[in-house]
């Protein structure tokens, strides 16, 4: 088989060869590297169109590309999210599509904790005048101890910052739209408008899907605590922009920790969630540390292994 990686996956490919390399050779498959990040659909077409199986973090497969590839049979996907791939297609063709969930869940988990820490501690300001030769004067904040988090979706990320929460003496409440099993958890489950109501700190959790772009939008942000802060390690879309914008524009709401926005950093200049003053702000950093980058190769690879020793 054709094996192709399109992109950087968290492996370097003398690591990856020396882990799968037995393998290829018994089975006879070829493996290629490239990088295709940049490339528009028809060069990438002309790259990959004879592969049985491609690897990949988060560059878009489209349809086109997808169909334009015959022998295609399976997609890993280096990272939990997959909604870069024309899932649709993949289902028409019987084309296997895996992903690499939980490689970055204490990677996201400690980010959302961290920007809730700067937020309460106001680190960035605190920073910002030190260097400019000030002191303590106007930076008094407030302690992550005490305060009630909401955590909308408690899947593996969500259990974990509220286990993390829990360990810095939170109350947790907790909503999501499926039944989950909170395990060692110690997390509140309450309706959604309760936990908005309740929540000095409200953090999401959620993939993005069709019902959840715009989860929280104006109705939404309107039930928060004027004080709450809120924090999106997730994806930019679930947060009306718009609508949180006027909200800190407004101070309708105390502050905001972002890791991802309504388009992929970087933002242009005159983006309006850069004039927020109460908000930190990072370029869809949750992902990645070098642990979690170690670790969604290992699943991906994973799946590949798998997946060719069940045809030899």
């Amino acid at each position: 088989m054709n094996i192709k990686t399109i992109e950087p996956i968290g492996q370097s490919e003398d690591a990856i060869r020396a882990r799968i390399g037995s393998l290829l050779d018994e089975g006879g498959h070829d493996l290629f590297f490239c990088d295709t990040r940049g490339m528009s659909d028809a060069d990438l077409i002309k790259t990959i169109k004879d592969a049985d199986i491609l690897l990949l973090s988060n560059r878009p497969l489209s349809g086109n590309v997808i169909n334009a590839c015959p022998k295609l049979k399976l997609i890993c996907v280096a990272f939990t999210g997959i909604d870069h791939v024309d899932q649709e297609a993949c289902k028409k063709r019987g084309i296997v599509l895996y992903n690499a969930a939980g490689y970055a869940v204490h990677a996201v988990s400690e980010l959302a904790i961290g920007l809730m820490i700067a937020l309460l501690r106001r680190i960035i300001p605190a920073d910002a005048k030190t260097r400019a030769g000030g002191t303590n004067e106007y930076l008094v904040g407030h302690e992550l101890f005490g305060k009630t988090l909401g955590v909308v979706g408690c899947g593996h990320i969500g259990l974990q910052v509220a286990r993390l929460a829990n360990a810095f003496g939170c109350h947790v409440l907790g909503f999501d739209p499926h039944v989950v099993t909170m395990d060692d958890v110690t997390i509140e489950q309450v309706e959604l408008d309760e936990l908005l109501g309740r929540s000095d700190i409200v953090t999401l959790h959620l993939p993005l899907i069709p019902e959840t772009r715009g989860f929280i939008g104006r109705a939404q942000l309107e039930k928060l605590k004027p004080t709450a802060i809120l924090i999106n390690t997730a994806r930019g879309p679930i947060i009306d922009q718009a609508a949180l914008i006027e909200a800190l524009s407004r101070n309708r709401l105390g502050g905001a920790g972002l890791d991802v926005f309504d388009l992929e950093p970087p933002l242009p200049a005159n983006h309006p969630i850069l004039a927020e003053p109460n908000t930190v702000l990072t370029p869809h950093i949750g992902f990645e540390t070098a642990e979690a980058m170690t670790a969604k190769a290992n699943i991906a690879l994973g799946h590949l292994e798998d997946f060719l020793r069940q045809r030899s």
